[in-house]
């Protein structure tokens, strides 16, 4: 079972960042976008990360921006049709890294997300050749990065958790991986016994969580205890060595009142044990 810790998000804005570390989270992770990465965005985010650190939290993970100029940052993306979008895709996560090594932090990168753009399949075969592609590049920056990149499942078929063939070959690359319970659910279509399995499979490989619940139809990011996930069954089978953040939709930005309802779910349902 995971020790229970408190992992909050937010962005580099400073009033969400105090917000978060009045409560003292040992895991913070921060969500940039595309203004991060120009001279003044960067410069934010370094600073906002000297302040999480130095506010003794205890694992900061950098995570990927989802969108550039509106369009996913998948990294299926090629250069042959969306040569703009691949070299942020790069430039980011060079950046990223580079504040990673610096603070001892990670990046998280989105294997996929939900495959909005169907024109990011047009240089391939089929799937297969895609998934491979795929892989390839996520083996490239990890054997190049290998202490500070994790890798994140989206709800689409080239990167989704929950599929035990997929799951076991994923196990073999050692790939270190960033599990959001949520979307696995939702691939799965709310299968717990299947979402069990895969967690189990996938164990050794993981090193962060993303704790969100979901009715398992769509992506609503629901506060832990709103949705069909059972909690209680998942626990004993996460990586107690691993980090996690609750990952909730927020009604306001500067409260994280939703990831802390969660976080005393969790901790009663540790409790009952």
């Amino acid at each position: 079972m995971i020790p229970i810790r408190l992992g909050l998000k937010a962005s580099s804005d400073p009033k969400q960042v105090e917000s978060r570390l009045r409560y003292h989270p040992q895991v913070f992770e921060f969500h940039t976008d595309q203004e991060d990465f120009s001279t003044e965005g960067l410069k934010r985010l370094e600073e906002a990360i000297i302040e999480v650190r130095n506010a003794g939290v205890e694992t900061i993970i950098l995570h990927h921006p989802m969108k550039y100029k509106e369009r996913f940052c998948e990294l299926l993306a090629h250069s042959s049709n969306n040569s703009e979008l691949v070299n942020f895709i790069d430039s980011s996560i060079q950046d990223l890294l580079t504040l990673a090594k610096k603070y001892d932090a990670k990046v998280l990168v989105h294997g996929s997300y939900e495959m909005r753009e169907p024109d990011l399949l047009t240089p391939f075969d089929d799937k297969l050749q895609a998934q491979n592609y795929l892989l390839d590049r996520l083996l490239s920056l990890y054997q190049k990065y290998p202490d500070h990149l994790i890798f994140e499942n989206g709800i689409w078929s080239l990167f989704a958790f929950g599929h035990e063939d997929f799951d076991k070959k994923l196990a073999q690359t050692k790939l270190p991986l960033a599990y959001d319970i949520s979307h696995a659910f939702i691939e799965l279509e709310g299968d717990m016994a299947a979402l069990l399995t895969s967690l189990d499979n996938l164990k050794d490989n993981i090193q962060h969580y993303h704790l969100v619940d979901s009715m398992g139809r769509s992506h609503d990011s629901l506060t832990l205890g709103q949705g069909k996930v059972d909690w209680a069954a998942v626990l004993p089978h996460l990586n107690p060595n691993a980090s996690y953040i609750y990952e909730i939709n927020l009604a306001d930005m500067t409260n994280p009142a939703e990831q802390l309802a969660s976080h005393e779910y969790l901790v009663g349902i540790n409790r009952k044990k």
